[in-house]
């Protein structure tokens, strides 16, 4: 079975394809056939002006006028898709979904941040690594941070924050907000040891290529705070130069990884396993379930 899961974050759009095989309906394998990622970055209009223009609009359209094309290629048997923190702020989210639906015919769902910090948890990533340890999972996007403590072969506490990267940029975090995280972090952590990380976002997956570690190594903290003291450096323009990032991680990166550090901080946890994962494979798990149940 081919499932398709559209992400529509603050910073980009994603695509992704997968197909199902399920001979055993215990362990289905989740094959990857294509993703595609389009840096529409809502944001900067949503965290400066409450509302997506009407150039962004289009430019929605369009992209998932082509990720419709390819659903269609590929044959998919169901579809998925999501928006998240730049449309849950967004004045207008109403009158764009009203307009994707008549374009393209894909029912777009606004999902809480609650049900974000769900679905990428539906991964189920730390069930299959060390029992004796507690897992922290951290996302980061472009609207909104979703942490997940994963402990005693449960999930113990979940919560979405109005902290990310474009709204970093946009000077849209109070102090507040960091605060509220940090708390939320200190008390949910307190009772774990050994807790580990797991980082999901295309920032941290960045930062894990430019580390040149090995697929399943985990990165120190203090790794992190010397890419963040490096990039900070430099300009968004030197950036694009010495590391080879498109300009739209190019910004965002720098964020991300105050992001990540502060949230490792606040948990005791020393390291961070990259697993290439994000909201859209969870939404191929989630809609699998659904699929399975009906």
């Amino acid at each position: 079975m081919k499932l398709a899961a559209i992400d529509i974050g603050s910073n980009a759009a994603r695509l992704l394809i997968t197909e199902v095989i399920d001979i055993n309906p215990e362990t289905p394998k989740f094959n990857k056939l294509n993703l595609i990622r389009v840096p529409l970055r809502l944001g900067f209009d949503v965290f400066e002006s409450g509302l997506i223009s009407n150039e962004r609009t289009t430019m929605l359209i369009q992209t998932l006028k082509a990720f419709r094309h390819l659903i269609n290629a590929y044959e998919v048997d169901a579809i998925k898709a999501c928006a998240t923190s730049a449309m849950r702020d967004a004045k207008n989210s109403d009158k764009i979904i009203a307009i994707i639906k008549k374009e393209t015919g894909l029912d777009v769902e606004v999902i809480t941040g609650e049900m974000e910090a769900n679905l990428v948890y539906e991964n189920h990533i730390a069930e299959n690594m060390d029992k004796e340890h507690s897992y922290m999972y951290i996302d980061v996007g472009g609207g909104s941070t979703e942490v997940s403590i994963f402990g005693n072969g449960k999930l113990t506490a979940k919560k979405s924050f109005n902290i990310g990267t474009i709204r970093l940029l946009k000077n849209g975090v109070s102090e507040n907000a960091w605060d509220e995280m940090k708390e939320y972090i200190k008390q949910s952590t307190k009772l774990h040891k050994d807790i580990i990380s797991i980082g999901s976002g295309g920032n941290i997956n960045k930062v894990f290529s430019l580390s040149k570690k090995k697929d399943g190594k985990p990165l120190h903290i203090e790794l992190l705070r010397d890419y963040y003291k490096e990039l900070s450096s430099f300009s968004v323009a030197e950036r694009i130069a010495n590391y080879n990032l498109r300009e739209d991680r190019a910004d965002v990166i720098v964020p991300a990884l105050l992001i990540y550090i502060n949230a490792m901080r606040w948990a005791n946890s020393e390291q961070i396993y990259v697993p290439k994962i994000g909201l859209a494979d969870g939404l191929i798990h989630h809609l699998w379930e659904e699929l399975r149940t009906v």
